[in-house]
């Protein structure tokens, strides 16, 4: 085996499903299982088979289509568990039964009220039991971290005498600090005479907010495997996140010299997005590594330094893991460098005055909005600094609509000295509207988001219509108010393709004068 090589053993289908609310179906394990395969996973711990028939169908699912990792079954050291386990893994390619049991005082007397003997022989009798079944064993003393030292290197030897292929070290509840940690893992590997037939692994909780750092720490003090789930999911505060655990190894090789997983990284991002829309948890926005503020730039100062070289502010490049790219994210605190600079890359390209104008109007939006969008300061450009013209005037319109009609609108434009009469149908009458602007003004808008509000109260409110349509690369906002609520949309549809027509004319300027 190579000794630099860190094994990552992914627990997101059996401790991260153990997070409450997160419960997957067998489809949905089969896709993450998928994801992780394409990710690199080394060990997939898919599920515990005695617990239900789903958990022990979806083992078996996981281990029927899945070649490249090693997939793995939960078990309790009682013959039923391993019985249980192996059924599920019998069709996989390469499988793992995972046995535990408690060591720990703590459960020993509250839990099992069992002895140090009976433990030791009851794991010793499971591994054995289960390496009849598979060659891949591997032995888990639950609540190792609040374990005796004396009493948890017996039980490491005498299992791995057993066969045990693996022995996991498990903070269960996330009690360790990485100095301990370590030195617990340090201590078995001088201590146990026989410990360089197995492979030691770090399962850390993150009750404490310390499952990434106890997992480091154990591996520079000899564990090679790393058992960690995507997002950090996980019993309680979770567990230690793969995405972190991957990429301190990555970054650090100051510290961690040679070592290397077998992870692709750029898969990171999309396979934490993947277990977020399976699951219904969304990461926190500031997580390290995959959350949506992970490569975000706020301040004025930061934003100015990754302008100028990425590395003052940022240690990983955001396409690594599966990002596009930075992000400078413009709000109150962003400065005049990173305004400007995100106006250029819009195409707009202002004179010193012009600029302080739009600057002035983005900070006083700024205060009243946590996160400006290009949209924001498109319109902040077009409506402060230029007149928006309004190429396409509405006339006149007619809607036909009811339960066995198809919608029909007609609708009467000026375009400049021109009038022109054009009639669409669509799914209903806005939709009708919409299309038939299309058709009239010869663009191609695809409907983002649409609202509609009352600006006044009364039943003959004033209504307020708000669209935001996509025309080729632009998404534009367009505004508009009606005691009629089908008006008032015609008037935001048309508000938009106007905007949409002027930013086109000024690139279009804008690129003639490049050529001359």
């Amino acid at each position: 085996m190579n000794k630099n090589k860190i094994i990552i053993f992914d627990t997101t289908l059996r401790d991260g499903e153990q997070t409450p609310g997160a419960s997957l179906n067998v489809n949905e394990k089969l896709k993450i299982a998928f994801q992780l395969e394409r990710l690199g996973v080394d060990v997939i711990e898919a599920g515990f088979p005695r617990t239900s028939p789903g958990d022990l169908e979806a083992v078996k699912t996981v281990g029927k289509h899945l070649k490249k990792p090693v997939i793995c079954g939960l078990a309790r050291a009682t013959k039923q568990d391993i019985d249980d386990a192996y059924k599920a893994l019998k069709s996989a390619k390469k499988p793992r039964i995972h046995v535990f049991l408690a060591t720990s005082k703590i459960h020993r007397q509250y839990k099992l009220k069992k002895a140090k003997e009976e433990i030791l022989k009851t794991s010793v009798d499971a591994v054995k039991y289960a390496r009849k079944k598979v060659s891949d064993i591997e032995f888990s003393p639950e609540d190792a971290s609040r374990t005796e030292l004396d009493f948890l290197a017996k039980v490491v030897e005498e299992v791995i005498k057993a066969g045990a292929t693996t022995v996991n070290i498990p903070d269960t509840v996330g009690y360790a600090v990485p100095q301990e940690f370590g030195s617990t893992i340090k201590y078995l590997t001088e201590t146990v005479p026989n410990i360089n037939k197995a492979v030691i692994s770090a399962h850390c909780h993150n009750d404490l907010g310390l499952g990434v750092s106890n997992s480091l720490a154990a591996v520079l003090n000899g564990a090679r495997q790393i058992e960690c789930t995507i997002n950090g999911l996980g019993e309680r505060a979770g567990n230690a996140a793969l995405e972190e655990v991957v990429m301190a190894i990555n970054m650090r090789k100051d510290i961690f010299g040679k070592m290397s997983t077998n992870i692709k990284t750029k898969e990171l991002y999309k396979t934490s997005k993947l277990v977020s829309k399976l699951t219904g948890i969304m990461p926190q926005p500031n997580k390290a590594i995959i959350g949506e503020n992970a490569f975000s730039h706020e301040a004025g100062i930061h934003q100015d330094g990754v302008m100028k070289k990425r590395v003052t502010y940022e240690i990983i490049r955001p396409q690594d893991v599966g990002f596009k790219g930075s992000k400078l994210v413009l709000g109150k605190l962003s400065g005049r460098h990173a305004f400007s600079q995100r106006l250029k890359e819009l195409g707009y390209e202002l004179t010193d005055r012009e600029l302080n104008q739009a600057f002035t109007r983005f900070k006083e939006l700024a205060d009243k909005k946590p996160k400006i969008f290009d949209e924001d300061l498109a319109t902040i450009v077009e409506d402060e600094l230029a007149t928006v013209t309004e190429r396409y005037k509405l006339l006149n319109f007619q809607v036909t609509s009811g339960k066995n009609l198809k919608p029909l609108a007609t609708i009467e434009l000026k375009d400049g000295r021109e009038k022109l009469n054009v009639t669409a149908t669509g799914d209903g009458p806005i939709d009708a509207c919409f299309k038939t602007l299309d058709k009239a003004c010869g663009v191609k808008g695809r409907l983002i988001d649409y609202k509609v509000s009352a600006v006044t109260s009364g039943k003959d409110a004033l209504g307020e219509a708000s669209v935001k349509i996509k025309f080729k690369d632009s998404v534009i906002i367009g505004r508009g108010s009606s005691t009629d609520v089908i008006e008032a949309s015609i008037i935001a549809y048309m508000n938009a393709i106007n905007r949409f027509l002027l930013r086109a004319e000024k690139l279009k300027g804008k690129k003639g004068k490049k050529k001359k």
